[in-house]
């Protein structure tokens, strides 16, 4: 039997072990690249009697793109920094 287990951590709410005899490593590949599966602690393949860690491996297969920073993005961010700085003026 084989069988993956993908532990999401979920920072003070705690982790959560997602286990499915059913689950292919192809399936795993597609919930982390879709983004269905983040914050992932680990990713360990249990094959009869012996554990394996693949976080690295599918991971690297899940990779999207770095599509970067938009300019949208800078301008948000500028918007919050300066936003910020006001928070701090004296009234």
């Amino acid at each position: 039997m084989q069988y993956f287990v993908v532990m999401i951590d979920y920072g003070r709410r705690g982790r959560e072990a997602i286990v499915d005899p059913e689950l292919t490593r192809r399936e795993v590949i597609a919930r982390v690249a879709s983004g269905e599966y983040a914050n992932i602690s680990f990713i360990h393949e249990i094959e009869q009697s012996t554990v394996h860690d693949v976080t690295d491996d599918i991971l690297a297969e899940a990779a999207l793109p770095d599509l970067g920073v938009t300019a949208a993005d800078l301008q948000a961010n500028t918007f919050d920094h300066a936003r910020d700085l006001r928070k701090h003026e004296p009234v």
